[in-house]
């Protein structure tokens, strides 16, 4: 594995750790309110249950989110690993995507305002589709 290829992992590497600190805070979060509101555990059994009886539910929206787009994300790296395409251009996108998954995390589980969060979704997603878009021409050519 040449030393560019280990550089994928690292934005990789950030993103898992987004999702734990997210998970963290909904951990942290769940089981707070649970306690303040005295809620039995199987009261939200199911996510339709946890939705009536829960408050707070951003950090566990956010991790739900983090298992959708970011799957490609993971898959594009992998990709991006097995073609040799662990160029400049690929680690730029990679920590871009990476950042803006931050910015929509801290968005969606701080203050939680749709139109700034949809603009930093917007914006990742725009960049997984141009380093989906970049690896495609990469191994076309």
């Amino acid at each position: 594995m040449s030393a560019a290829q280990r550089m994928l992992f690292w934005p990789a590497l950030a993103l898992v750790g987004l999702t734990f600190l997210v998970w963290l805070r909904m951990y942290s979060a769940r089981v707070g309110e649970m306690r303040r509101l005295r809620i039995h555990p199987q009261a939200i059994a199911t996510s339709a249950q946890a939705a009536l009886r829960l408050q707070d539910t951003r950090a566990a929206d956010n991790f739900r989110n983090l298992f959708e787009l970011p799957v490609l994300f993971y898959v594009a790296l992998g990709v991006a690993w097995a073609v040799g395409a662990a160029d400049r251009p690929t680690l730029a996108l990679a920590w871009l995507f990476v950042a803006l998954r931050c910015a929509h995390s801290a968005i969606h589980c701080g203050y939680n305002r749709v139109m700034h969060r949809f603009a930093a979704y917007a914006a990742g997603s725009a960049v997984l589709w141009l380093l989906w878009a970049w690896l495609a021409w990469k191994v076309a050519r």
